[in-house]
């Protein structure tokens, strides 16, 4: 059992003394991410683009694979920018598959192009399609087996947005969208994170 970790809630003492979710002190990084953006709502576009494409990419891969790659997917996706990216051609392709600097699946930068091109498509943006599948607050889940890998909304979510040419939009990826996003607020119940604005 990890120091400073509550066995019966899944929280952790961080750094600073204050109880995380253990998976926010397992690294630096997470640290970090789990302190200032897990769970902060996100509501633009581009903003929701990039935590969709990301959450994509991670698919079979950890998370802080990721996380640490960022940097470069930000300046090989042009920082996410959805007329940006759905302008992406051959040759784009081409040099994101010899990027080693991101995760070099053509399945799933195809999908990031298609996916630019379909949000371009909807007429009310694409933070107005997927905050309309948020579900009312919930209490927090007290531990990790109280959170769930997908839910009805995610399901929703993910064959709404298959239905509009969306790829790797699955309910599990689209639940860890919702989950990033503050869609959903799943930090544990005595996190000391409290999500902003929601």
């Amino acid at each position: 059992m990890d120091q400073g970790m509550d066995e019966n809630s899944g929280l952790v003492a961080g750094p600073d003394g204050r109880l995380r979710c253990a998976w926010g002190v397992s690294t630096p990084d997470y640290v970090s991410y789990h302190d200032t953006e897990w769970g902060q709502p996100v509501r633009t576009d581009d903003g929701l683009y990039e935590r969709m494409t990301l959450e994509a990419f991670q698919s079979g891969l950890s998370w802080l694979t990721i996380l640490r790659k960022r940097p470069a997917f930000r300046t090989a996706f042009g920082n996410f920018k959805i007329k940006k990216v759905a302008g992406f051609g051959d040759a784009d392709v081409a040099r994101l598959m010899a990027d080693a600097g991101i995760v070099r699946n053509r399945a799933k930068i195809d999908a990031a192009i298609a996916n630019a091109r379909a949000a371009l498509e909807l007429p009310d943006g694409l933070a107005a399609l997927l905050w309309s599948f948020a579900p009312e607050p919930r209490p927090r889940p007290k531990t990790f087996a109280d959170v769930p890998p997908s839910t009805p909304e995610s399901t929703a979510m993910a064959k709404a947005l298959r239905k509009l040419g969306f790829r790797f939009v699955g309910p599990t990826t689209a639940y860890a969208l919702m989950q990033a996003t503050g869609m959903v607020d799943d930090h544990l119940a005595d996190c000391f994170v409290v999500p902003v604005g929601r």
